[in-house]
């Protein structure tokens, strides 16, 4: 990668603030008004994000609201995901010809670098489902129901979910990387009667991981910002810009 990608973590964000921030950079960078970008940050309060043609009838919003979650439309594609304990990344960068697959590779492997210095077993996917297929069922609603080709696993279990999409010249992608076990409460918030609800959480808990249970100890978000930064480091040349809030 031949372009000097800024470095950004953001910290705790509303949902809307985080989706802002990534579309914003990404047409900034269409514009030629910003360069790439590999940022990292959190939600506060925990949210539900949709993908972008998902529907919102998905949710039930009301049980949201007792939680004092929030939900949020990401302006990229893919399933529902419940951000909690758990950092998201979001990389923007030109297009410059690479195909949707390229990307994914391209910023699966330079994820693998950096996670593998706390948890070094974990493997990229080989193979793609047929999403088509899968979103017609019931158990496609949350995101981490199936691995995609080129999203990081341990043990045939899914670690990091992400999402892209192409805004003029630029590619925005992000991801969950899964650090605790609060995502499985996604199933309570889904408009699914409680036998599919429970069959939902149950599937999840089976095709999903977290960076703490491989670890055998509870990892910190910061840990996983630091060996993230470490591992694009590696494959890319960053630069630092603080935006912590305090």
């Amino acid at each position: 990668m031949n372009a000097r990608f800024e470095f950004v973590n953001t910290d705790a964000r509303s949902g809307a603030e985080n989706m802002a921030f990534d579309v914003d950079r990404a047409e900034a960078l269409d514009r030629g008004d910003a360069g790439p970008m590999l940022r990292v940050y959190t939600w506060k309060p925990w949210c539900i994000s949709l993908g972008r043609h998902q529907e919102l009838s998905d949710i039930d919003e009301g049980r949201v609201r007792e939680a004092g979650y929030e939900v949020v439309r990401r302006p990229t594609g893919g399933r529902a995901i419940l951000h909690a304990e758990e950092l998201t990344y979001s990389v923007v960068m030109p297009s410059e010809g690479r195909s949707i697959m390229d990307v994914y590779r391209q910023i699966s492997e330079a994820l693998t670098h950096g996670l593998r210095r706390l948890v070094p077993e974990i493997s990229i996917a080989k193979t793609q489902p047929d999403f088509q297929k899968l979103y017609k069922e019931p158990g496609s609603i949350p995101c981490f129901s199936s691995s995609a080709r080129y999203e990081i696993e341990f043990d045939g279990r899914k670690l990091v979910g992400s999402a892209q999409r192409r805004i003029g010249s630029a590619v925005l992608q992000h991801g969950s990387i899964l650090i605790g076990e609060a995502h499985l409460a996604l199933a309570d918030f889904l408009a699914v009667d409680d036998e599919v609800r429970e069959q939902l959480r149950q599937d999840m808990r089976r095709h999903t991981v977290t960076l703490s249970e491989i670890a055998g100890r509870t990892l910190l978000p910061e840990e996983v910002a630091a060996a993230v930064r470490a591992g694009f480091s590696e494959a890319w040349e960053l630069h630092d810009t603080s935006f912590h809030d305090n």
